[in-house]
Parts: C-alpha cells; sequence; structure tokens
C-alpha cells in the first residue's frame, strides 16, 4: 500500500515519489498508455492485487429481508412490458408535454400540459426497473384525451427565461403506483408520432433504503425549449444564455425524458437487480425537505448531478454527518450554485443561475446567495469538502487507471493495480489535491494521469469516510454510468472488460452502503497525502451551515394557466 510520506506534493501540485522530480512525473504523465500504466504501478508499488477468491452476495431470486429490516422485492420477479420506446419520436414537435410537478407522492394526480397537432393522443405510464423481458412495466394507460396545439415559447424578460404559456390538458391518476422513476409516453391518434414526460413518484420515506436521486435541475439547466438554457441562447452563443430556466415548458432532449435515459436509467436497472431496499426522490425534493434523507442508508448521485442549492447541498451535507454514505456516480457534482423560486404551477420550478457575480441582484442583498460556481469567489465553498474530489476539466477521453486494487469495492473484481479500463475517464472528470479542502482520511482509488485543453492533470475516484461513520465516493468521471450498459456511452468510450469491472464495482459499492455506515466496516485507508485544509464550509465537525428561507413569491409567467383540467 502506498502511503503518504511515500509521496511529496511539489508547489505546482503535482504528487511525486521522494527522490524523484518534478519533471521525471511530467515525462511518466505524458507517455503513452503503456507508461501511464508503469507511472501507476510505480506509484503503488508494493500493493497487493484485488483479491479475486469471492465476490459479493448472491442476487436473491425472491423477497428477502435488507439489513435495514425493509421487505425487498426485486421487480426481477415481475415480467415488464414491451412498447415502452419511441417507434415513431416526434421530432418535429408534433406532440409535446410536460408535467406540473416534477415528483409526486403516490396518489396524488399530476397534470399535463400539452400540446399537438393531431385531435386526439393517448398516454402510457412506464415505471422503469429490472423487469423480466424489458426495462419497464407498464402501470397505467388513459383513454382518448382531446387534442390542441397551444401558445409558442414565452419568456420572463428580466432573467431570459424561456417557458411555455400553455393551459392544462389532463390530470393523470396515480392511485397503486409505486414509487419509482416513470416515462408518460404521449402518442397522437392520427400519425403516431410519440413523445415523453419524466415522472419521479417518490418514496413517503427513505430510512433504511438506498435514495436514488433523479437530476432534474440539471435536465433543465440544458433544456433548450423555447431557445434559451443556461448555455446557450437563439443563436448558441454563451452571451444570450438564459440567465434562469423554467420547469413550465417541456424538454428537447430524448424526445422529452431529457437526461433520463442516457444519465439515469442504467443506474435504476442496475440498482434495482441487486434487490436493495431503494426509495426515489428528485433533486428538489431536497431542497423542499430538510428531513427527506433522515434514516436513509445511502444517497446515490447519478451520472451528471451539477446543479445544487444551499438547501440541496445542506440535506446531503446534514445526512452525510449523521451516517448516510453518498455515492456521486459522476464528476462535475455538486458544482453550479442555484437558487431556487416558485412559479404559479408551485414551489421550486424557477430555477436561477447567472454564473457570474455582477448581473445576479442577489450580490445587494445576500452575497453567499449569488450564483457563482460553488468554488468560485468572493465566497467560494468548493464542492470538495462534500465530494471528496473538485471538477477539473471537460473535453478528454483517456483511459482510468487502477491505483488501489485492495479497496474494499474492488473484492471479486480481478482488477489490478495499473491496469486500464479503456477510455472511462472524460468528458469531465474530478481531481484530487491535498492542498483543496477535502475530508480525510481520504483515498484515491483511480488515478488517471490526462492532458486537457493543453494542461496536464489527473482525474482521481476517491473514497474517504467520516466520524459518523459515512463513507463517501466520487467516481470522478462522467461515463462511470454509461459504462454499467456500454451502449450508452460515446462511441469509442468503454468496452466489454470496463462494463465487467465498473458494474462489479458498483455492486459491491451500493451493497455495502445499503448495510449503513461504510467506514465502519470499511474506513478509508490513506494512500496520498492527506488534504491540508480540513475546516470549512461543509466540512465534518464544521457548524452547519444557515440555510436560506425558501422563497415564496411566484415568478410571473403570464399565459400559464393554473386551472383547467
Amino acid at each position: 500500500m502506498l502511503v503518504a510520506s511515500d509521496i511529496v506534493t511539489t508547489p505546482t501540485g503535482d504528487h511525486v515519489l521522494h527522490g524523484q522530480s518534478a519533471s521525471a512525473w511530467h515525462d511518466a504523465a505524458v507517455s503513452s498508455r503503456a507508461g501511464l500504466v508503469g507511472l501507476v504501478v510505480l506509484l503503488l508499488a508494493g500493493a497487493c492485487s484485488a483479491d479475486t477468491g469471492g465476490s459479493a452476495r448472491a442476487v436473491p431470486a425472491g423477497a428477502r429481508q435488507s439489513a435495514a429490516g425493509v421487505p425487498v422485492t426485486p421487480d426481477a420477479t415481475q415480467q415488464g412490458t414491451p412498447g415502452w420506446q419511441l417507434d415513431r419520436p416526434a421530432n418535429g414537435r408534433q406532440i409535446e408535454a410536460f408535467a406540473d410537478q416534477a415528483s409526486i407522492r403516490p396518489g396524488v394526480s399530476v397534470g399535463l400540459f400539452v400540446s399537438t397537432r393531431a385531435s386526439a393522443y393517448t398516454v402510457q405510464a412506464f415505471r422503469f426497473g429490472a423487469y423480466r423481458g424489458s426495462a419497464a412495466k407498464l402501470v397505467w394507460t388513459s383513454g382518448s384525451e382531446p387534442g390542441r396545439e397551444q401558445a409558442a415559447a414565452r419568456e420572463v424578460a428580466s432573467t431570459r427565461t424561456p417557458y411555455a404559456p400553455w393551459q392544462r390538458s389532463m390530470q393523470v391518476p396515480t392511485g397503486g403506483w409505486e414509487p419509482g422513476d416513470y416515462l408518460l409516453k404521449l402518442q397522437m391518434a392520427a400519425g403516431g408520432q410519440q413523445s415523453y414526460v419524466p415522472l419521479t413518484v417518490r418514496s413517503a420515506s427513505t430510512a433504511g433504503r438506498v435514495v436514488i436521486v433523479n437530476s432534474v435541475t440539471d435536465w433543465q439547466a440544458y433544456n433548450t425549449w423555447g431557445g434559451r438554457s443556461l448555455y446557450q441562447g437563439p443563436d448558441g452563443g454563451r452571451a444570450t444564455r438564459a440567465y434562469a430556466v423554467s420547469f413550465d415548458r417541456p424538454y428537447r432532449l430524448g424526445q422529452g425524458a431529457a437526461d433520463f435515459l442516457s444519465n439515469e436509467r442504467p443506474l435504476v436497472s442496475f440498482a434495482d437487480s441487486l434487490a436493495l431496499p431503494l426509495a426515489f426522490v428528485a433533486d428538489v425534493d431536497l431542497d423542499q425537505d430538510p428531513h427527506l434523507l433522515d434514516g436513509a442508508r445511502a444517497v446515490i448521485s447519478p451520472g451528471h448531478d451539477e446543479y445544487y442549492s444551499t438547501r440541496m447541498r445542506a440535506a446531503l451535507t446534514v445526512a452525510r454527518d449523521r451516517g448516510t454514505n453518498i455515492a456521486f456516480l459522476a464528476a462535475n457534482s455538486v458544482f453550479r450554485h442555484i437558487r431556487l423560486a416558485p412559479t404559479a404551477l408551485g414551489p421550486d420550478r424557477f430555477e436561477i443561475d447567472y454564473k457570474v457575480y455582477e448581473p445576479d441582484p442577489e450580490r445587494l442583498v445576500n452575497p453567499d446567495e449569488v450564483t457563482v460556481q460553488w468554488p468560485d469567489p468572493p465566497h467560494p465553498r468548493p464542492e470538495s469538502a462534500l465530494t471528496g474530489a473538485m471538477y477539473e476539466c471537460n473535453g478528454v477521453k483517456t483511459d482510468m487507471l487502477v491505483a488501489d486494487a485492495n479497496h474494499w469495492p474492488m473484492t471479486g473484481t480481478g482488477l489490478h493495480n495499473g491496469q486500464a479500463l479503456h477510455q472511462l475517464v472524460g468528458d469531465e472528470y474530478d481531481s484530487y489535491q491535498p492542498q483543496d479542502l477535502a475530508p480525510a482520511p481520504i483515498q484515491v482509488l483511480f488515478h488517471s494521469p490526462l492532458t486537457c485543453s493543453g494542461r496536464r492533470g489527473h482525474a482521481d475516484t476517491t473514497y474517504y469516510t467520516v466520524p459518523s461513520g459515512a463513507g463517501v465516493f466520487d467516481a470522478a468521471t462522467t461515463s462511470w454510468e454509461c459504462a454499467l450498459e456500454i451502449q450508452f456511452c460515446p462511441a469509442g468510450q468503454g468496452d466489454a472488460a470496463a462494463q465487467q469491472a465498473i458494474r462489479a464495482i458498483t455492486k459491491n459499492l451500493l451493497e455495502g452502503f445499503a448495510d449503513g455506515p461504510a467506514g465502519r466496516a470499511h474506513p478509508a485507508t490513506p494512500n496520498v497525502p492527506q488534504p491540508a485544509q480540513r475546516r470549512g464550509y461543509g466540512m465534518p465537525g464544521s457548524p452547519p451551515p444557515s440555510l436560506p428561507a425558501p422563497s415564496t413569491s411566484p415568478v410571473d409567467e403570464p399565459g400559464l394557466a393554473t386551472a383547467g383540467r
């Protein structure tokens, strides 16, 4: 095992062995794959390969009792339903819709705002899991609903925010629906074009459960419906981007499904196949209910989870400090600081992110709530205090190199130090630097030297533990979750061996986290220089952050109707 005394850190943040120059590290870091493998082997000389003599617990065929005493019946015992996919997607926006709530409790009706060129349409609701024969199960079908084409997009001028000034078209009853992740599939009667609306049916309690969080604020940030997102305007440029986005509009990405199918569904199906006691929430629920995660065994952040309000981040921090494990199965998590405000349809449907300090009017009222990135001045609060590593760069594809094959999630994988998982780092990645604010003890599991945008760096998968017993895992790459089902990775990223390894590690991780505070059974073992900064915002033992009061003044979106069917 590599220990902290084996490595020194140069003023530029490079890690080098005692007696090894920074230039020698640089020469290795920019070499070929063989050189990279050799680098990691050199750094971890003396470490043993992973234990290949055993595997994680077997997946039961039927119901079982979880470690928390929560009865679990895996969906794999139930027959799925074919036909959830779109075989005639409405690429010309012939039918599109949005829901008046991102998440609901079972039994609560959800309103749909539908615009279609057809005189009639139908809706089917599919729940996703590890069903036999299909990734989803049909739970509800509407009758024929009258259709009409609704008004064009309007904007909230002060924040350049597009929204759909529509009237409610129908109500979808959810009586008898299980908590979980759903897609509502809309189909025109004439022409048959189809689109989706995503919906989270959230769990009444997360106690004793592994909580899967749908990153709906992330989906909305990238949504270009109406001509603007938080990244671009009608001309495709950053200067004309929106300063806020509204949930009161359809999603353009994924034929209405947003990022669910590529960045979250693989985790949902995989976790369900393990017969874990699962709970489901949307990330905005963390903002609304500070007690939502009380008693949860673990929280799983999926394939891209970038946008966090103060209250959302505090919910995860408090849960960690009470013993709830957290797994960030991506990179760039908790990087963007947002505020949430209500619209006429309900709370937290208006997502504010100026990204820079000066335009944000909140600077004159409460500078701590200005929506610059979490690690940025004038009040930097690095995400690494929660995630363990910091976002570094976007636009790289390189191999992920095993740095500590003895780490407990590696059990049974057959991986060895220096082994490369093909092109699994990227597009975005996180990096651990000892000079950054981060909890200790912290352990690096994969260490992958790279060059991104002309700058040398490294991606670092990390695991740390805290006094509450919680363990926190950061995958440090946005390709982790797609590797659960490699067909969802961009061309050239991952292969069958990488998928096998990531599935095995994720299985061990989720099952270990489901058993309770992982740090008690699996404390982090330092194998790199430990963080120099251990006191600060969001750190274990620090005073809990002060929380802004939820916004109660709805943003005015003229033309949006709250009444109707």
